[in-house]
């Protein structure tokens, strides 16, 4: 074996990841896009009544009622602005390895680009931030600071219960309700 062979062994090529992007107002956000399932347009939403002003609603998706968020109203408090580039992005939400899988719809704004980077890019931002867990480290590039957000964080226990209640509702149970 020749040396350079050698040397092109011993260098492991940087892990590169794919992110899809997406603003909030003027603020840049990615999330990984294997945790993406489908990009869809902004579809009309069937309300919840009484849930959080950020969930936006439900609607049915290839045989599941998948719950959808409003990641802006969320995170700043506002609703994503109706835009032609606002997407209903649905993700696998798992928060932890005991859960099984179930997809959640996220209303994004301006969800249209991808960037291919490391992950490693991503740095911590130094601040602990309680109320908004999933806002992972942030990367810097030639278009400011960038941050990531961690899909398995975006519900509390709370919200999660509220939407995806296990074991799941029986609906035989609710026929007997007044």
């Amino acid at each position: 074996m020749s040396e350079l062979t050698v040397k092109r062994a011993a260098v492991k090529p940087a892990v590169q990841a794919l992110f899809l992007v997406f603003r909030i107002g003027n603020e840049r956000y990615a999330l990984q896009a294997i945790e993406v399932v489908e990009v869809l347009p902004r579809l009309p939403l069937k309300p919840i009544a009484k849930a959080p002003a950020w969930v936006a609603g439900v609607f049915a998706h290839r045989g599941l009622v998948v719950p959808v968020i409003d990641l802006s109203a969320l995170t700043f408090g506002a609703p994503a602005q109706a835009r032609t580039s606002t997407r209903l992005v649905l993700v696998n939400y798992r928060p932890d390895e005991t859960f099984k899988a179930q997809v959640l719809g996220l209303i994004l704004e301006q969800a249209t680009d991808t960037l291919r980077c490391n992950p490693a890019d991503f740095q911590p931002y130094g601040l602990d931030n309680p109320q908004a867990p999933y806002l992972g480290p942030v990367r810097e590039d030639a278009q400011g600071l960038l941050q990531w957000v961690r899909v398995a964080d975006l519900l509390s226990e709370p919200v999660r219960a509220l939407l995806f209640p296990y074991p799941p509702l029986d609906p035989a149970l609710l026929e007997g309700r007044p």
